[in-house]
């Protein structure tokens, strides 16, 4: 034979002759694979029992007042305030999604479409701040709008992430306005 036929031959692959050993692996994958996601759901749900002592959520009055500023953006989950991770999942509140803020005069309402809505009343608020991580989530200095919140006897960060980053300071500005309003009238 002449060298180009063999070079020719080499660049082909060995045929597989051992396919129930190659399916035994893949089978074996997929179940590692399913058991890996079983135990991360049972660990979420074994975290909101943990957590069962969280009050339900509070719901947007009929009649909030004027809005004072809105925002669209992405929620990224709430965690027990100063610990950015330690994640809270009772109440739906470890879902991330999209979010459509409203701050009114009453409070804060936090609209979430494929997850459950909730409102922070506007006595519940305890500041606001822009950081850089909440659980799950790390972005840019700054990159986050986590507002501080009281819940039951548990002090809430929740993190937020505005369409238009740009937006952050204002609501920071205004959270705070309010928090300390609030504060003086109590």
């Amino acid at each position: 034979m002449t060298p180009e036929i063999l070079l020719a031959e080499a660049k082909r692959s060995a045929e597989v002759t051992d396919w129930p050993a190659r399916v035994g692996w893949l089978v074996g994958l997929l179940l590692f694979v399913a058991l890996v996601y079983w135990l991360m759901r049972e660990g979420w749900k074994w975290r909101g029992a943990l957590q069962s002592d969280i009050p339900a959520l509070h719901t947007a009055p009929q009649r909030p007042g004027e809005a004072k500023l809105t925002m669209s953006g992405r929620y990224h989950g709430s965690t027990t305030a100063g610990q950015w991770l330690d994640r809270i999942v009772a109440h739906g509140l470890g879902t991330r999604s999209l979010a459509e803020l409203t701050l009114t005069d009453a409070g804060l309402e936090v609209e979430r479409p494929g997850a459950s809505d909730f409102f922070i009343p506007a006595d519940a608020l305890r500041g606001a701040r822009l950081d850089k991580g909440i659980a799950g989530k790390v972005l840019t200095e700054g990159g986050l709008l986590v507002v501080t919140w009281a819940h039951g006897d548990k002090l809430i960060d929740s993190g937020f992430r505005s369409d238009h980053a740009a937006e952050h300071p204002e609501w920071v500005d205004a959270l705070n306005e309010m928090t300390n309003h609030t504060e003086g009238a109590r």
